[in-house]
């Protein structure tokens, strides 16, 4: 066993772990219903990553924001789950974490109990769930649990890592491509989580 084992591993949720683009597609378009607002559910979903309230500027006062984001949650948590699935290596990577002995995080932007119903209805099992955090801010959370990797498809994901001190692993599975995450300061660079394990051996052993 070498000084790296039983890492502490930070993850993203949304299209990191899961492809929840079917479940928020389908409650922007319920909630455009309810509303009468026109909202583009094809562009909402190509640029997943912020908390909701940074989106729904796009598409309502600044003074009706909030409560489009309150009524968002409550019909993501009836009707948006269901459509989600685990993106390809997410159990694979979860494994991992816990044959090295070590611990996983979700450190998400999403609200709290949300991704919880995500991570319970695809039986995706974590020793820790942050909600409603982003960039620098994951950093802090990260920082505190003594996070030493975090995993993640977005820019401001990247932004965490740095924040923590912590390794940034980026998957090219959400609105950024590898360069562009490369670019951004990822330490590495995965095409998707499939890879994640044979890294994490590689880091362990380092």
């Amino acid at each position: 066993m070498t000084g790296r084992s039983a890492p502490t591993v930070g993850f993203d949720l949304d299209m990191t772990l899961i492809d929840s683009r079917p479940g928020i597609k389908a409650v922007y378009d319920l909630l455009a219903a309810e509303t009468g607002t026109d909202i583009d559910s094809d562009l909402v979903v190509s640029r997943l990553g912020p908390p909701v309230e940074q989106e729904l500027v796009n598409w309502f006062p600044a003074e009706a924001v909030q409560a489009a984001a309150d009524r968002y949650r409550a019909l993501y948590a009836e009707h948006g789950v269901q459509d989600c699935l685990a993106l390809p290596g997410a159990y694979e990577a979860l494994a991992a974490v816990r044959a090295h002995g070590g611990r996983s995080l979700v450190v998400t932007g999403k609200h709290t109990p949300n991704a919880k119903l995500n991570l319970d209805a695809l039986g995706l099992v974590v020793d820790g769930l942050y909600g409603s955090v982003f960039g620098a801010e994951k950093g802090t959370v990260l920082r505190e649990e003594g996070a030493s990797v975090y995993v993640g498809d977005h820019l401001a994901d990247v932004v965490g890592a740095r924040a923590a001190d912590a390794v940034a692993v980026a998957v090219a599975t959400g609105p950024y491509g590898e360069r562009e995450l490369a670019e951004a300061g990822a330490d590495i660079v995965l095409a998707d989580l499939t890879g994640f394990p044979a890294w994490l051996d590689s880091y362990c052993r380092a």
